[in-house]
């Protein structure tokens, strides 16, 4: 029999039946320790910051979708935790290549947290495979990726990226959140370690928040398993649940946001209000035809600009359908203004430089009927 295909693997990787009563869901194993048969003796688990089956259920599912090996998922208990147990991996001295538009809430933990560490950081496109090279320094260690990115939607080439950390003696981190595993799996492609926040697509209802890493490597696998008990700052077992949850539908779903997705990035596009629309499923964006062979399918996010802090505020202001809320991938469409919102730790200067303009508003697309969106973005523009 040929390997499970993504969606089969989305339903049952990682679970079985419950071996006593037959359930088919994976339990909540709500309970902080384990009893031991005797001293010395216990069924694989003793405390449950170290082991809980339904955070080990959730973990092997999303190795298995990211194309990890078994053992190779760690839940944590947001993304940013996630993010901070891969950085620990890195001592004083070493450096890291990072994506120039990464989330506010990464630049933050870099720049205000880890620097204090002595790490340093270099921000570059890494769209630009060789600005991204120039960047290097004997002491990078790192190359910390997003593709597309947060929310100017640049493509970064993952084989490309992939082979230069490996020529320059470092692992290459992919923050996939924005895309998830339906759409591209880094690892395919070379990348050493994946990083969600499954708060997002993963879980896709908006009712949880986490986050995971899926490592290829064995050191970096022994590394992040330490770091999680160690640390722990791991994933409830009801948050773990529910992600499960999520993930048995992601295929679905993301089919839903993306087409829903180059809808609306088509309208906007044509629309005479608005300016600009980042979004790598149309043709003018710089790396359309890199985004249509590395991505299966563009995704639900996008973003576009309005030319004005006040055009911007108008239509947020207006929509009835569309929340306005910070985060993404959720079933219901939210919008929001990156600059004073996801964005507004990053520097005023620097957002500029992004194309993080006072007037650009990013939606994450939903699964609402698509004529509903519109009309509702219609009558939003009507008031700009």
């Amino acid at each position: 029999m040929k390997p499970p295909r993504f969606s089969t693997l989305c339903l049952h990787a990682g679970q079985q039946p419950d071996p006593t009563t037959g359930a088919i869901i994976t339990p909540i194993y709500q309970t902080s320790t384990y009893v031991q048969e005797e001293l010395g003796k216990h069924k694989g688990y003793e405390y449950a910051r170290t082991q809980n089956p339904t955070r080990e259920a959730l973990e092997r599912n999303i190795a298995a979708i990211e194309s990890g090996p078994e053992n190779g998922g760690f839940a944590f208990a947001s993304g940013m935790a996630a993010i901070g147990a891969i950085m620990t991996s890195l001592k004083a001295g070493d450096h890291v290549v990072v994506s120039d538009n990464t989330y506010g809430g990464t630049f933050r933990l870099f720049d205000k947290v880890l620097k204090k560490f002595a790490l340093s950081f270099s921000y570059v496109d890494t769209s630009d495979l060789p600005a991204t090279e120039r960047a290097f320094t004997p002491a990078t260690r790192m190359l910390f990726v997003e593709t597309p990115t947060n929310p100017i939607m640049r493509i970064t080439d993952l084989a490309g990226a992939a082979a230069l950390a490996k020529k320059h003696g470092a692992r290459l981190v992919v923050d996939n959140t924005f895309a998830s595993p339906a759409l591209q799996r880094p690892i395919e492609s070379g990348a050493d370690i994946v990083v969600h926040s499954t708060t997002k697509y993963l879980n896709g209802h908006s009712d949880s928040v986490g986050g995971v890493v899926v490592a290829a490597g064995k050191d970096d696998i022994e590394w992040l398993r330490f770091v999680q008990n160690a640390e722990g700052a791991i994933l409830s077992p009801f948050d773990s649940w529910l992600v499960l949850r999520g993930t048995k539908t992601l295929a679905l779903r993301m089919a839903r946001h993306n087409a829903t997705g180059l809808a609306l990035a088509q309208f906007l596009d044509a629309h005479p209000k608005v300016k600009h629309v980042y979004y790598p499923g149309l043709p003018s964006h710089p790396q359309h035809a890199l985004a249509s062979t590395q991505m299966a399918g563009f995704g639900g996010m996008l973003a576009f600009e309005l030319g004005s802090l006040e055009a911007a505020r108008r239509l947020l202001n207006s929509v009835k359908l569309h929340a306005l809320a910070e985060s993404l991938g959720g079933v219901e469409t939210l919008i929001s203004h990156p600059a004073t919102m996801t964005h507004a730790s990053v520097p005023v200067d620097k957002r500029r430089e992004l194309g993080i303009s006072d007037g650009l508003v990013r939606i994450s697309a939903g699964l609402e009927d698509l004529e509903d969106l519109t009309d509702d973005l219609t009558q939003a523009l009507d008031r700009v």
